[in-house]
């Protein structure tokens, strides 16, 4: 969730937490906490690439822009979707090699 960690630094580097002429720029789609957090900073535009088929919020899993919740940011999904797919999946699976090695230097010892 480094979107909510993205949001806390623009509102403290910007001196407030409305970010209305921002763009937040993310790899995988938004899940609905990250989705609403930048809503409630009042973001102006959400740039996304992969979409998130488990728990994206901009239609992966369903489309909480379809409610009115008082503020709509635009939204750009899919840009170099297949890159930022392929970018999260190298990384993701990194980790998990390391996570698994991790653990079997323990039960070596």
């Amino acid at each position: 969730h480094a979107e909510l960690a993205a949001l806390r630094d623009a509102a403290r580097t910007l001196g407030t937490p409305y970010l209305s002429g921002c763009t937040l720029v993310v790899t995988l789609e938004p899940c609905p906490m990250c989705l609403g957090a930048a809503l409630e900073a009042r973001v102006g535009h959400v740039v996304y690439g992969a979409a998130n088929p488990k728990a994206g919020a901009l239609g992966g899993v369903t489309d909480l822009l379809a409610a009115h919740w008082g503020h709509t940011p635009t939204i750009t999904g899919g840009v170099r979707a297949h890159e930022a797919a392929r970018l999260l999946k190298d990384v993701f699976g990194r980790l998990r090699e390391d996570r698994h090695r991790d653990e079997r230097h323990r039960d070596d010892r």
